[in-house]
């Protein structure tokens, strides 16, 4: 029981650490994208779907897992989520400066909290909820001091937390209620994702010409983008891997220690402006996030320490 114990945690670090490389490298490449090839974020989106469902139907024939047949309407909303989350985040990322996108991102955590409280009935304690006050805090310092602010990039930032936190929560949920691990729920969305994309990518971005899907893109630009997918893949997977064996908000609080790294790659690779007071915003959310990953690991021991003392 203890090896397999073992071997379970040791998957989980395993798929926590595909997490940590493949977000963080994810964010700069795309980026890069948008600053130096002014690639359609939408039709970026489509390509990080499909090279995700390709990357599993690879999987699924060298049979690392098994397909499960799944009613579609039980993952319609989890599709469009899915939508949602990927385009609403890469839309801020690209309307913000890395920090402020990263920041703003350290939301999702509060509103998972709130939303499973509400719907789910769930409950926290008063010292986990007391955490996401100095969170949310310095969020709200940082992007009021920060000089590139813009209305645009707050509205996306805004929907792309609400989505997100929409999506982390239901993946766990529906992962647990059609009996399916990750892959197998991936399997059946991402080709549904790319449906629901395919049909409004047309409404918003141009076919052809400049800046179109069609467009004259280089040779460095196509390849940029398929490697792009190829990262996003591992990011989708390690997403659903962590949450359907952990929790969502123990996503997110791991979530948050790809948070200074990015920063700082923000800074020295895109050369986003830091004022004092956005760096003081950033140490209170980053306080915040440490004070509840220290309060949640206690009430973890002392939830085992309980069960173990049981007659």
């Amino acid at each position: 029981m203890a090896e397999g114990l073992f071997s379970a945690n040791r998957r989980i670090v395993a798929g926590m650490l595909v997490n940590l490389f493949s977000s963080i490298c994810i964010v700069f490449i795309n980026k890069w994208i948008y600053v130096r090839y002014g690639f359609p974020n939408m039709t970026l989106t489509l390509v990080h779907f499909v090279v995700t469902w390709l990357g599993l139907y690879i999987c699924q024939r060298m049979d690392i897992f098994a397909p499960k047949s799944l009613p579609i309407r039980k993952i319609v909303w989890l599709a469009l989520s899915f939508c949602g989350f990927v385009a609403f985040t890469n839309l801020s990322l690209q309307n913000n400066s890395i920090g402020t996108y990263q920041l703003a991102k350290a939301m999702t955590t509060p509103v998972i909290i709130l939303i499973q409280t509400t719907y789910y009935k769930k409950t926290f304690s008063t010292k986990i909820k007391l955490t996401l006050v100095p969170i949310t805090l310095g969020v709200i310092l940082n992007s009021y001091y920060d000089v590139r602010f813009n209305v645009l990039g707050t509205v996306f930032a805004t929907l792309g937390v609400l989505v997100t936190s929409l999506y982390q929560v239901w993946v766990g949920a529906k992962q647990h209620e059609l009996q399916v691990n990750s892959m197998q729920l991936l399997y059946y969305q991402a080709p549904l994702s790319s449906a629901f994309l395919l049909c409004i990518i047309p409404l918003f971005e141009p076919l052809t010409g400049d800046g179109g899907i069609f467009g004259p893109w280089s040779l460095p630009a196509l390849v940029t983008v398929l490697f792009s997918g190829v990262v996003a893949f591992l990011v989708n997977l390690s997403i659903y891997f962590i949450i359907g064996n952990t929790s969502a908000v123990t996503y997110n609080m791991f979530g948050h220690f790809k948070f200074c790294i990015t920063l700082t790659g923000g800074y020295l690779l895109f050369h986003d402006p830091l004022s004092l007071n956005q760096a003081l915003g950033i140490l209170c959310t980053l306080a915040g996030i440490l004070s509840y990953t220290h309060f949640k690991l206690v009430e973890q021991e002392e939830g085992k320490s309980r069960l173990a003392q049981r007659p």
